[in-house]
């Protein structure tokens, strides 16, 4: 019988009868990756995709579900163990208080869950975990691994191959009566689980590319109140270089803009919450963040006809100017509450009680207030907060008392630390370089700008997802009076600026304040005092995306010098005719006769189509025909 008619649970039994000898060993070929806890059998070959760049990904994601296995399941009566993670003792400072604190202590154990989860074990009211896009199944082995609570791991991929790896790694891990393997489309598995009995605690979605894809049937599919886990790696396409794209996959429009990396995350955000308020759901974020080549969000979805209806509220447009830079946001839609239409001393938010306005504007004129430039119009993008600084601490917390746990601790430590001293009701950032490239003088530095912004009575603060990012409360007129006081100390040649330039309109507007720089002690934040690893290097050679998998795998060992030989290829013309590739081009393969005669119109003035003599291509476009 041929496998393409055997079913996913008759196809791995098939599998594991066929090769009984090396099912729990490595196959000619194979090698052992490593990472966490886990090891699993990787193909040499690029049959199954693998990037080792996304550990801390990986890391970030396993500490994340855990406090939301361990909040979640406290309410069920459950709790959860987890290695190395040291109980919180409370110490006595005076005799007085022995008996009240070992009273307080028996309550306390009293209420203590009598259930305990650890690792590896299988939890009959734990979370119900789906990887829709497993690969390797690397991820769904570390979660059987090192998340405590959990009643079953469906590790899925589309691909045989992979689904047959996924199976190996299982049993290859002792993890087998957690993690089951399915070969399925992620989409339509999750349509067949949106019953409220079959749906799932956990989602995770970590696509080669765009989940936008699977975002409908993910948000039906994951339970009330359940985390949803989305990566995103298509940053060209969220970061404002195809805006049109962009809007065809998630209903936004981005940007070219120094925030692009930040409203990358408010776009599948805002993504996210329109797909669900289809199904009266509505989303809750937990934590989002830029990281290296890509996104990544952790939002709890729930159901709520009355809370949907928050959602346009919660959208905004934005109008950046090409010039300056400046940006002002736009809601979507106005709420107030309506006092007449509820009951003396019962508010109500969200409800009956709140009446829903279309939105006023635009915030800008015609022109840049500052520069005299145009303005461009983005998104919708999520507006709210993107982080729940509560749940972000309790993360951090677990990670910095239990740093052998995981490989890259140490960056989630800084990554997270630099998360809870954002500006949560800020959206959006400016950059200092940015705002000093655009009048033309010497960049100030972080510290001074920052307290020239506290100076002035406004909060401020870093981001993460940009070095020299400066989120903060103050119009833009503040931010250009601060940087013309700043020209003043460093003034630029004005005989050079253009009298069209942005820079000379807006220095040639007097500051309405007078700025201080002097150093503050809160303007260094705490992450920074540390000096946490918040924004590392490269770790490696040629880092970053890696090539999409291929079903018949077969990576060029050329790979990096292909890679070498590409860049820069339309600055460096190659007129070198022995440079070029010696075998026919497309366009030539496409012949109608023997006799006819091909003009290479490609990107090369002179290719081998041209060097060939006429008989040449006659006899070339014969073989073809026969061949054909």
């Amino acid at each position: 019988m041929h496998l393409s008619f055997l079913t996913q649970t008759c196809y791995l039994s098939y599998i594991q009868t066929v090769f009984p000898l090396c099912w729990c060993g490595l196959l000619p070929g194979e090698t052992v990756v490593k990472e966490g806890k886990a090891a699993i059998c990787f193909p040499s070959a690029n049959e199954v995709f693998y990037n080792p760049v996304q550990e801390f990904n990986r890391d970030l994601t396993c500490a994340v579900i855990t406090e939301f296995a361990r909040d979640l399941l406290a309410q069920r009566g459950v709790k959860i163990v987890v290695p190395g993670e040291k109980e919180r003792v409370v110490v006595s400072l005076s005799d007085e208080t022995n008996e009240a604190d070992a009273q307080t202590e028996e309550k306390n154990g009293a209420e203590e869950p009598a259930v305990t989860a650890t690792v590896g074990e299988k939890c009959e009211n734990g979370l119900r975990v789906l990887e829709g896009l497993a690969a390797s199944g690397l991820r769904s082995v570390r979660f059987a691994l090192e998340v405590p609570g959990l009643q079953s791991v469906t590790a899925n991929d589309f691909s045989t191959k992979a689904a047959t790896l996924i199976a190996r790694n299982a049993q290859y891990n002792g993890v087998s009566h957690l993690l089951q393997a399915s070969c399925r489309d992620a989409s339509m598995l999750m349509y067949e689980m949106r019953g409220k009995k079959e749906r799932y605690d956990v989602i995770d979605l970590d696509p080669y590319g765009s989940p936008a894809s699977f975002l409908d049937a993910a948000v039906q599919a994951v339970s009330e109140g359940g985390l949803l886990c989305v990566t995103c790696t298509d940053m060209a396409v969220m970061a404002g270089n195809s805006g049109e794209t962009c809007y065809s996959k998630y209903g936004s429009v981005s940007i070219k803009s120094r925030y692009c990396h930040e409203m990358a995350l408010r776009i599948i955000l805002h993504s996210l919450d329109q797909r669900a308020g289809v199904y009266q759901r509505y989303i809750q974020p937990l934590l989002s963040v830029s990281v290296d080549f890509y996104i990544r969000v952790f939002v709890r979805v729930f159901t709520g006809q009355v809370k949907v209806k928050n959602s346009v509220s919660k959208q905004a447009l934005v109008y950046n100017c090409v010039g300056c830079g400046s940006f002002h946001l736009q809601r979507m839609a106005q709420s107030a509450l309506n006092k007449t239409s509820q009951p003396p001393g019962l508010l109500i938010f969200g409800g009956i009680g709140t009446k829903y306005s279309a939105a006023t504007g635009p915030p800008v004129g015609p022109e840049c207030e500052h520069c005299g430039q145009r303005h461009q119009l983005g998104g919708p993008m999520w507006a709210e907060p993107i982080h729940d600084l509560p749940f972000v601490q309790k993360v951090l917390s677990a990670v910095s008392g239990n740093p052998s746990r995981f490989g890259t601790s140490k960056r989630i430590e800084g990554m997270l630390s630099m998360v809870t001293e954002e500006l949560e009701d800020v959206p959006l950032y400016y950059t200092v370089d940015s705002l000093s490239s655009t009048i033309h003088c010497n960049t100030p530095p972080l510290l001074q700008f920052r307290s020239a912004l506290l100076h002035a009575g406004h909060r401020v603060s870093l981001s993460h997802a940009c070095k020299n990012a400066v989120k903060t409360d103050a119009p833009p007129a503040a931010l250009w009076d601060i940087m013309r006081c700043w020209e003043k100390a460093n003034p630029v040649k004005r005989e050079k600026l253009s009298e069209t330039s942005p820079a000379f309109k807006i220095l040639s507007t007097e500051p309405s304040l007078e700025a201080c720089f002097t150093v503050r002690e809160d303007a260094n934040p705490q992450s920074r005092k540390r000096h946490l690893t918040r924004f590392q290097e490269n770790p490696q050679a040629f880092w970053g995306p890696k090539a999409r998998a291929r079903s018949c795998g077969g990576i060029s060992s050329d790979l990096q010098d292909k890679r070498k030989k590409c860049q820069n290829k339309r600055k460096n013309q190659i007129t070198d005719s022995s440079q070029l590739k010696d075998f026919p081009c497309k366009k030539f393969r496409q012949v109608s006769s023997p006799t006819h005669t091909h003009t290479h119109t490609g990107s090369h003035t002179k290719g081998p189509c041209e060097l060939r003599t006429h008989e040449e291509k006659i006899h070339s476009a014969s073989f073809l025909k026969i061949g054909a």
